[in-house]
């Protein structure tokens, strides 16, 4: 009777402790802004979803660093992601601002997570695709940040307590992050930055003068920073639109 022999080494079942513990921390924050929010600490809801985006930033580069990344750690990245950006950001700004709005409140809540839901989806599809590094629609953790950001800046003056009386620019500020999520619009991100290679000496200035800011008024820079990303991403692809306008129009003169 034959003998078959053993592969010399038998592949080991389990998951890397360091980066899905990451992941881990940044969904505590989330569900830590959850609560937060529903007892009505909006201010705690808020700084708890900025600190997930930074866990969600380190378990990507620990993973990408040490080369410990699995679909394991990819789908938990993504559920952990729609908790702490998807979940909590809604359930804050409902508690803060949205309530009175009624169904359109809850609505507006609800497009922001089914946004981002589908943004996470789209983006696990796209992973490994060839093209541009830049991603496709708002990143969740940016929507997130802006939502946050707007929370902070508004408890960063005059001691405010309560939340604000009811405008409508809340709910439209919502729905247009939501829709920006799932837009084929150009946006970067932290993620794209490879820490591995050099750099120049003035990316390490910025990065201190960044810091230098946060140093004299938190929430002012929080609420700065957020708002000239998004801007920029809008204006970055409106001048994308135009070339491509203008380079139309010069194909069309020049077969014409």
């Amino acid at each position: 009777m034959e003998h078959k022999e053993l592969p010399d080494k038998i592949p080991k079942k389990g998951v890397y402790l360091l980066p899905n513990a990451l992941t881990l921390c940044g969904m505590y924050c989330g569900f830590f802004a959850i609560m937060s929010a529903i007892n009505g600490n909006y201010i705690y809801a808020a700084w708890a979803i900025i600190i997930a985006i930074i866990f969600d930033g380190l378990d990507g580069w620990i993973a990408r660093l040490t080369n410990t990344s699995t679909r394991f750690g990819v789908e938990l990245d993504s559920l952990s992601d729609l908790v702490a950006f998807g979940v909590a950001p809604s359930v804050m700004m409902y508690k803060w601002t949205l309530m009175p709005f009624g169904r359109v409140g809850w609505a507006a809540a609800f497009l922001f997570v089914a946004c981002g839901a589908l943004r996470l989806a789209r983006f696990n599809v796209q992973t490994g695709s060839p093209g541009s590094k830049a991603f496709k629609g708002m990143p969740i953790p940016g929507a997130a940040a802006v939502l946050s950001s707007v929370v902070i800046f508004y408890y960063g003056y005059e001691m405010r307590v309560g939340p604000p009386e009811k405008n409508i620019f809340y709910p439209l500020f919502t729905i247009i992050l939501a829709l920006l999520m799932v837009s084929t619009l150009r946006f970067h991100g932290v993620k794209e930055i490879d820490f591995r290679e050099r750099k120049p000496f003035w990316v390490l200035i910025v990065f201190v003068l960044i810091l230098f800011v946060f140093l004299i008024h938190a929430s002012s820079a929080m609420f700065i920073f957020a708002m000239v990303y998004l801007v920029w991403g809008i204006i970055e692809n409106g001048v994308i639109v135009f070339k491509r306008i203008r380079k139309t129009r010069e194909e069309r003169q020049a077969g014409s």
